[in-house]
This record gives structure tokens, sequence and C-alpha cells, in this order.
């Protein structure tokens, strides 16, 4: 897992290879980040990560100067790696809280200027995430909600979709 730019730029961590969680590739993730600086002021944002995995998106934003980057995810092991991620880079902007998504989302009361969740796309209840992040109004105003999906999912009919990218096998719907 490479960080692509800003303050952790260039650093490399090893995903343990029992991970069941897949990073967003590399290409990807540097491509939907050249779209996300047309939408968001990274400085100063404050951003939230769901379904976090790996740890890689959570980093990327915290190394681009999100002001606080809340990651929530459920497994033991990745929310460890997460852990021990940002523990070598020390960074003192970044909560990760070991849970279920989908609990988060109809509890939490704050909002994000930049949400980005990438679920397993085999997920049966993926398509409700969206709903949930509007519903219990987690986007800030002119804030941006960047959702990775599989090529099966599509959510331009959704009355907050803005644009679909997809850089390979990997998609992006962004909602505002």
């Amino acid at each position: 897992m490479r960080i692509i730019t800003g303050q952790y730029k260039g650093r490399h961590f090893e995903i343990p290879r029992n991970f069941k969680a897949r990073p967003t590739t590399d290409f990807a993730k540097e491509n939907i980040f050249n779209v996300l600086n047309g939408y968001v002021d990274f400085e100063g944002a404050n951003a939230l990560d769901l379904f976090a995995g790996t740890g890689s998106i959570s980093i990327e934003m915290l190394s681009r100067g999100c002001k606080q980057v809340v990651s929530v995810e459920l497994d033991r092991d990745h929310a460890n790696f997460i852990r021990q991620c940002t523990a070598k880079l020390e960074c003192k902007n970044h909560l990760l809280i070991r849970g279920d998504v989908f609990r988060f989302l109809k509890t939490c009361h704050q909002q994000f200027d930049l949400i980005f969740a990438d679920p397993p796309y085999a997920l049966p209840n993926l398509p409700q995430i969206p709903d949930l992040v509007f519903e219990h109004n987690l986007l800030a105003p002119d804030g941006i909600f960047v959702f990775e999906h599989g090529k099966q999912n599509d959510f331009a009919q959704h009355p907050h979709f803005v644009e679909h990218r997809a850089y390979g096998s990997v998609n992006f719907s962004l909602f505002r």
C-alpha cells in the first residue's frame, strides 16, 4: 500500500497476506483523488472513511491535510493494522471506530466534508448506503460522497448523484 501524495507521500505499508480487504488500486486511488481536488479542499476538511479496510484511503486523506479523519472498520485485524499504520505516521487527527458501518451511519451526529465508502462489492445491502448517508444528514453542505462499487451497480438515478468514474474494474459514484 503506497501513499500517493501529501505529507506522507511515498510511504509504503505491507498488507498482511491473510487480509480479506482489497485496497483500492494505486491507479484508481490516484485518479479519484485527482477528481476530488475539484470538489473538496482537503486542508482542514473533516473526512469519513467507511469500510476502511487497510486504511489506504484514510491515510491518503490524512496525508493531504484533512483536519480530522474518522475510519470505521468492523474487522479486528484490519482495525489493528490501521491503528499501527497511523501510529507509525504519528497521526494525531485520526479516529478509528471498530464497529459496524450501518450502526455507525444511524447513530453518528457529525457532518463531514468528504465521505468515502468502499464496501465489499458483494454486500447485500450495498445499494442502501447512499440513502443512509443522506437520510442521516452526514454530508456537510458542499461536501462530496464517494462510493466505490462494482460495475453491476448503477446510481445514476439517485437524487444526489453527480457523476460516475471507472478506472479498470473500479467504479466510483459521486454524490452531493
